[in-house]
């Protein structure tokens, strides 16, 4: 399982400061779940020096080299920062920055030649799934970006589902609705490469996860754990999101010895 906390354009630097002091004294993360914070990009290189107890991650990434790019920075610069894993293609870059499906594609090309590992962001707006056409959105979202990526770079590939009208709206897909639009991604992940790569990418839920529905998102037998915004920004939600990924992983692992 993988938890990974997009704070977006929020916190202080003390405030970030402090919030990776609270995490570092709890108890250890349960064994089976990787966790990530993305903290704003100004606190990257600071936060990098220190002995976080998750890994970093940056919200955004330059979709060109190094040179005469003012306000960029590069994939190369993040890794120099301490960062190990990038989103890339978050609805709100999408929508409101300009990050069409081209820039995303190039994004998480320049991610995977640095060594780095994606966070590929896909999902459909409340009119493509009520006009019934969501699928072939996340579809296009999908083979513009990753579905032609060399099957040798995948493990560094994360795949993030996030339902855009369920973000910031109080609104959650169901349970039902989250697997059934992970398993789509997983089918076609598994036509572009293999049955082995597709079931060894993490498909994450990104909609509004919040503590008290966790474990039943978490529970899709093709949810693999979640990017989690506003419940990231305070240590116990956070970590009862961690928690509640540490209950699952184990219940699963249960099941798949039983088989």
């Amino acid at each position: 399982m993988f938890v990974a906390g997009n704070w977006k354009s929020n916190k202080s630097f003390s405030e970030a400061k402090e919030f990776a002091n609270v995490m570092q004294g709890m108890s250890p993360f349960p064994e089976q779940v990787e966790v990530m914070v993305a903290p704003p990009a100004p606190y990257l290189a600071a936060m990098g020096q220190e002995g976080l107890p998750f890994r970093l991650g940056a919200q955004n990434v330059s979709a060109t080299g190094p040179g005469a790019q003012t306000g960029e920075f590069t994939a190369e610069m993040l890794a120099g920062c301490g960062v190990v894993d990038v989103i890339v293609g978050h609805s709100e870059r999408r929508d409101g920055h300009g990050d069409v499906d081209a820039v995303v594609a190039e994004k998480v090309n320049r991610v995977l030649e640095a060594g780095l590992r994606v966070v590929f962001c896909c999902g459909e707006s409340l009119q493509d799934r009520q006009s019934d056409v969501h699928f072939d959105k996340v579809l296009r979202q999908m083979e513009s970006a990753i579905l032609h990526l060399p099957v040798e770079v995948m493990d560094r590939v994360v795949v993030a589902y996030e339902p855009i009208w369920a973000i910031g709206t109080g609104l959650t897909a169901t349970a039902d609705q989250a697997q059934e639009m992970h398993a789509a991604i997983r089918g076609w992940l598994r036509e572009a490469y293999d049955a082995e790569t597709a079931a060894g990418i993490p498909i994450l839920y990104g909609g509004s996860c919040k503590p008290g529905n966790a474990d039943e998102l978490f529970a899709c037998a093709d949810v693999d754990g979640g990017l989690i915004g506003g419940a990231a920004l305070e240590p116990d939600s956070f970590r009862a999101i961690i928690d509640a990924a540490g209950r699952v992983a184990s219940a699963k692992v249960g099941v798949d010895a039983g088989a």
